[in-house]
């Protein structure tokens, strides 16, 4: 604490005050006031709850502590609280020390988290003359500023590093020149459903392989469930190196993952297998396939279904697909992928650390600024 700051809590600097209001309340509601939720804008509605500028934090759900500063003449749904300063406190000094905060220690509740303001309201608050307060917003608004820009600069580098794996990807499916060569993927690949079962965690013979289990283009068979089955099923629906699984129905439609040095292991039936029948197509070249906006372009294209989207068997059978006759020229595509991905996964691994490196940076200053080291 810095010498001839007097300090206090924070609630000798601010209100709080409640909201009432639900979506359900304001249905139907129009004027000319705007209410403000987790997520940002909302609605105009023809009324309002607070006069004067305040802040708005959020209280219940995800993303509890998170502060947004609203204008005057509007309101907050009932998820947010309102933090109003007292006379003598800026806003904005206020907004940073709420920034300051860690909620985390406050948080309550497994399912739905929550924070309250009777437990925060007691964090230690520097007590000073408002023009310094002004005069560390004044540093604080430059410092964020410049780092706001850098990571902008970041965030930016990391989706050019996301999209060059990408746009290499679309090159190779753009090209159906000599030596290639179109087929529907039901002619060079059996693709069936995968089997129905209930998952056990009790340790069996055979592991269950199911999409929750596929996660960053990854599986971690240690915890996959297991599930019983006979030998003739198993050998009907067991997973071998170069298998290719699809997600059929739901959010991850489309997503894909290729089988390497699986256990024993089945599939479940929200999945569908594609096995490759014959040596013409690699199955590491239809994978790259299953990668490219082509690919996407023609699943979201041919998903069904209101409520919950799906592409079946059928329809996947039916896919074209173009490839180089050669072998040879196959495995130089994969291999140049393969050098390229693991390129830019150096690449975004670098800029996320960066950009968690720059947090930590807001973080360090907000210390040094309520600690009167700025």
């Amino acid at each position: 604490m810095k010498d001839g700051w007097t300090y206090g809590i924070l609630d000798d600097a601010v209100y709080k005050d409640s909201s009432n209001l639900s979506l359900t309340k304001i249905k139907g509601d129009d004027g000319e006031y705007p209410v403000f939720g987790a997520k940002g804008f909302v609605q105009n509605v023809s009324f309002y709850q607070q006069e004067s500028e305040y802040l708005g934090i959020i209280k219940d759900g995800a993303g509890i502590g998170r502060v947004s500063k609203h204008p005057p003449k509007s309101s907050i749904l009932a998820t947010m609280q309102y933090i109003i300063p007292k006379e003598g406190y800026d806003i904005q000094f206020i907004n940073y020390f709420l920034n300051y905060i860690d909620f985390e220690k406050y948080r309550t509740g497994s399912t739905i988290p929550h924070i309250y303001y009777k437990d925060y309201k007691y964090e230690v608050f520097p007590l000073i003359d408002i023009h310094e307060q002004k005069c560390i917003v004044s540093k604080l608004d430059a410092c964020f500023d410049a780092i706001d820009k850098a990571k902008a600069n970041v965030e930016k580098n990391l989706q050019n590093a996301k999209e060059l794996f990408q746009s290499k990807l679309n090159e190779i499916f753009s090209q159906k020149g000599d030596g290639w060569v179109e087929k529907k993927l039901g002619e060079i690949a059996e693709i069936i459903y995968g089997y129905t079962a209930k998952a056990k965690h009790e340790q069996a013979t055979y592991k269950y392989l199911r999409i929750t289990d596929i996660q960053n283009n990854n599986v971690n068979w240690d915890s996959v469930p297991y599930c019983d089955l006979d030998e003739i099923e198993f050998n009907k629906y067991c997973l071998k190196f170069g298998d290719i699984v699809f997600a059929r129905t739901g959010a991850t439609t489309g997503k894909s993952f290729i089988i390497k040095n699986p256990p024993k292991a089945v599939f479940a039936s929200y999945l569908i297998r594609v096995q490759i029948n014959n040596k013409e197509l690699n199955p590491d070249f239809l994978y790259l396939f299953f990668q490219s906006s082509y690919y996407w372009y023609l699943i979201n294209k041919g998903i069904t279904g209101s409520a919950q989207g799906g592409f079946n068997a059928s329809k996947l059978k039916e896919l074209s697909i173009s490839f180089p006759e050669s072998s040879e020229m196959q495995s130089n595509y994969i291999k140049e992928m393969e050098e390229l991905k693991s390129q830019t996964q150096s690449l975004e691994s670098k800029y996320q650390q960066e950009l968690v490196a720059l947090d930590e940076l807001k973080k360090s200053i907000l210390q040094k600024a309520f600690e009167g080291e700025l």
